[in-house]
């Protein structure tokens, strides 16, 4: 009898021990269900975000609280939507009615803002770029699709300059196209004191094309290229890094691209939808420019485009209008048989015209070729003819003065006849004011108005040659 109250007591104690477990393993079951419950609520959000994706792809794709954070604070600033589940695929474009298109096209909130952009605020401007078109898209589409891109990559260059060759923005890039100097000359433009080929339409748009071309071969992608156009491959290659991505529409919601860089492809896209349909949306009667046409004419050094334009038949404004790379008064005098152009069907009465001309009529009268002699230097040189020293090394791109040798020749304006001015000038002549601007010299401006240097610096008691920008010089023309 003793020995079963023994036992019934060691099962008591075996119970007592082993009920704390049990309610322990009980509550731990509750706490496991219940993280289970939730974990299985938040598998399918992610499942139904993109079922194909492995965990290691979605993982990777995570993105950073801070990074969550600064998206947020941008789209509240911004007023823009969060992104969809899928992405807007380049292979994939939105289909529309209407003219075709050979770049993708997604319309999405900010294109359409955009297009409201260019109906309303920018209209007036839209309209002259529209105007403009007329005369360079069918040239520049032309050389786009020579070298094999879509023709409506034309569309970056009007939201670039409206098609405007003599365009030049805060950041000196010039032209059509917009280069700036580095990637102007390492797409071989040239640019000195006589030519900026940045500013033809022509070799601008086959440097622009090889450019875009390297682009597309880097990023594969035509959204990607656009804005790589705009802030430089490097620093898309850097945000693609960065956020892991290579979807143009979710770097755009990043602060890391400029606003210039993520407004640049919606832009491009409004701009090409109401170029191709302008009648859609609201842009009627447009008096379109003319194509510009031209034929090529190989002239000797330093011909002088006033003799061009007389044997044309034609205005010295047109020749320039057609040569828009050329900054002077004549081709270069250090390159032989530069191509000019002219207007088409002038060629032969050109040709014709130009060989009856002696070969000092050709060329532009203002120089003379100077022998350096032993002792000279290019400041008494410059003194000497009355010119600045800084258009004197220019003119003969010049860079370092010292390495001058006797016996050298260096082209030189011709100096200015000092004329006697009669009083009665004053007063039948017209009076101008000249606002000066960047680079001019009294020189320059003496030559573009038929004067005398002597006649404007007496006018305007001016003592030396000195002018700065955006003085006011008083001239008397007859």
């Amino acid at each position: 009898m003793s020995e079963e109250m023994g036992k019934g007591k060691k099962k008591v104690k075996g119970f007592l021990f082993l009920l704390p477990l049990l309610l322990f393993g009980c509550t731990s079951e509750k706490v496991l269900k219940r993280e289970v419950v939730i974990t299985t609520k938040v598998v399918p959000l992610v499942e139904e975000a993109k079922e194909e994706e492995t965990k290691e792809e979605l993982l990777a794709k995570l993105t950073p609280i801070e990074e969550v954070g600064q998206q947020i604070r941008e789209e509240m600033v911004e007023g823009t939507e969060a992104p969809p589940t899928v992405a807007p695929s380049e292979e994939a474009p939105l289909e529309m009615e209407g003219p075709a298109f050979d770049i993708p096209i997604v319309v999405n909130d900010r294109v359409e803002d955009f297009i409201r952009f260019f109906q309303t605020t920018a209209r007036e401007r839209f309209a002259r770029w529209l105007k403009r078109s007329g005369k360079y898209i069918p040239l520049m589409k032309k050389v786009l699709r020579e070298h094999g891109l879509p023709e409506d990559l034309v569309y970056l260059a009007m939201i670039e300059s409206g098609f405007n060759p003599t365009a030049r923005s805060r950041r000196r890039a010039v032209g059509p196209w917009q280069f700036v100097y580095r990637t102007g000359k390492k797409y071989g433009l040239r640019v000195n004191y006589w030519v900026d080929e940045r500013r033809d339409p022509e070799k601008s748009t086959v440097a622009a094309a090889r450019y875009l071309k390297d682009l597309y071969d880097q990023f594969q992608c035509w959204y990607l290229a656009a804005a790589g156009y705009n802030a430089g491959e490097g620093r898309i290659a850097r945000a693609i890094r960065r956020y892991r991505t290579e979807d143009f529409w979710k770097l755009s919601k990043y602060r890391y691209l400029k606003r210039e860089t993520r407004d640049y492809v919606p832009k491009m896209i409004a701009a090409a939808l109401i170029a191709k349909n302008p009648e859609k949306y609201g842009f009627e009667g447009i008096d379109y420019d003319d194509p510009i046409e031209y034929e090529k004419v190989k002239v000797p050094p330093a011909t002088d485009l006033r003799i061009v334009a007389k044997c044309c038949g034609v205005t010295y404004k047109e020749i320039k209008l057609l040569n828009p790379e050329l900054l002077r008064w004549c081709t270069p005098p250090d390159e032989p048989d530069y191509e000019l152009k002219i207007p088409k069907g002038k060629k032969e009465a050109f040709l014709h015209c130009f060989a009856k001309l002696p070969e000092s009529r050709r060329r532009y009268s203002g120089f003379i070729r100077y022998r350096i002699r032993r002792g000279d230097t290019l400041w008494k040189i410059s003194r000497r003819f009355g010119i600045s020293l800084k258009v004197l090394m220019r003119l003969n791109r010049i860079r370092n003065p010292r390495r001058l040798r006797a016996g050298h020749w260096i082209l030189v304006p011709r100096p200015a006849k000092a004329a006697p001015v009669p009083k009665e000038r004053r007063q039948r002549g017209r009076k101008v004011v000249y606002v000066v601007k960047k680079g001019d010299t009294l020189w320059e401006i003496a030559r573009r108005f038929d004067l005398s240097v002597t006649e404007i610096k007496r006018w305007n008691n001016l003592r030396g040659d000195l002018i700065r920008p955006r003085d006011r010089i008083l001239l008397w023309l007859d």
